[in-house]
């Protein structure tokens, strides 16, 4: 055997073990987090995985600060048994709306599914619980490339008052240079 053939087909072995465990890893991931969970099911927690991620997407951000968002929820179903009932059977409604269930379905089916009950209060409960516990991570804003808060530096007049580099190509009047 030669050296290149070696090589060729050495990083191919690698290559099928990689994909052959990440399967493995996957399911052994999503078996450790939900284990934390107290009041959701593997399961139920998967489906809150999918639901948080499809109300504010964001491909620059890992599912970890999405199942930080779960935790919260099952904090919150913890502390008060009409919110796990309502979510509950929330996840149930959900699963009920098509012929797979919500966290097996495609993208576009499971943001049809929610469109269907945005208007209720389970879809409200876990939005609104996302909104501040996805957005209220500092972890997130350093994804996004956002500084925080000025205050600790004097507010924003002394700083970042005329400074936008953390948006994507802001225009240059919206950072006047100082006088």
């Amino acid at each position: 055997m030669k050296r290149r053939e070696f090589l060729q087909k050495g990083a191919i072995a690698v290559a099928g073990v990689a994909i052959a465990t990440s399967g493995a890893a996957a399911v052994s991931f999503a078996a450790s987090w939900t284990a934390e969970l107290k009041a959701f099911s593997e399961h139920e927690g998967e489906t809150l995985l999918k639901m948080v991620r499809e109300i504010f997407p964001h491909d620059r951000l890992a599912d970890s600060y999405y199942i930080k968002v779960v935790h919260d929820l099952d904090q919150e179903a913890q502390a008060t048994p009409a919110s796990a009932q309502m979510m509950h059977d929330g996840i149930a409604q959900l699963d009920a709306g098509g012929a797979k269930k919500f966290a097996a379905r495609s993208s576009a089916e499971q943001v049809a599914g929610l469109k269907r009950i945005e208007t209720t209060p389970f879809f409200q409960k876990v939005r609104g619980i996302e909104l501040v516990s996805l957005y209220n991570n500092p972890a997130v804003w350093k994804r996004f490339g956002y500084p925080g808060a000025s205050y600790p530096f004097g507010g924003y007049l002394h700083h970042g008052f005329n400074d936008l580099k953390w948006l994507p190509d802001p225009p240059a009047s919206a950072s006047p240079k100082a006088s």
